[in-house]
């Protein structure tokens, strides 16, 4: 039976999505080790199934200023990737390819945000290359968004978007460690509710459609 909302997935169904979770995010470590040109290892990723304000909360807060790289999903899955940037994440990367910190956002010139846009893309293409190879699917990838706003604000695309169809969200959560620094990783998949009857079916804990 096709679920009707992200809320109806059953212990199975989550626990596949965990998995794709850690497997997708131990691929984004990886590729940002290459990157960053350090050992970049994740904490056991967190996947949750969260409604819109509940999600809010969970990355810090409505009100809270922090940047995000947005990427759109096409082909046999729809919907969006976010990767949530936080001060602490921001400048992690800007010291590791930039010998360089900010103090806020506003800090953020031209060659920053690239950079940013750089790193968010390869976390988002990378993570979901791997869910591509699990189920033996092509997913089309936009060119990346990066805007800096308060987190309720960017949260309000993907409620646009899929909130008509469910009010719930798949959230990735862990914390990566980079010479010796621990930074919080915010990974928020919202594909739309055809497409991840899809992706249960092709995973093989659903009918699918």
């Amino acid at each position: 039976m096709n679920l009707k909302g992200y809320d109806e997935l059953n212990s199975l169904e989550i626990d596949t999505l965990q998995e794709i979770g850690s497997i997708g995010t131990g691929n984004a470590a990886t590729a940002l080790s290459q990157l960053l040109n350090c050992e970049v290892r994740i904490t056991t990723p967190e996947v949750r199934i969260m409604g819109y304000n509940e999600a809010i909360e969970w990355i810090g807060g409505a009100e809270e200023i922090t940047a995000g790289v947005l990427v759109r999903l096409g082909g046999k899955i729809n919907g969006i990737m976010l990767a949530v940037q936080k001060l602490d994440f921001v400048n992690q990367v800007l010291q590791s390819m930039m010998d360089m910190q900010v103090e806020d956002y506003i800090g953020l010139g031209e060659m920053e945000r690239s950079a940013l846009i750089e790193v968010g893309n390869i976390m988002i293409s990378t993570f979901i290359n791997a869910l591509s190879g699990l189920a033996d699917l092509e997913i089309d990838l936009t060119v990346p968004a990066f805007t800096v706003d308060m987190q309720g604000a960017i949260m309000a695309v993907p409620m646009a978007e899929y909130g008509g169809q469910s009010d719930y969200i798949m959230t990735i959560g862990g914390n990566f460690l980079c010479n010796g620094n621990q930074v919080p990783c915010r990974l928020l998949l919202s594909p739309d509710i055809r497409s991840l009857n899809f992706l249960l079916g092709k995973l093989g804990v659903s009918d699918g459609e």
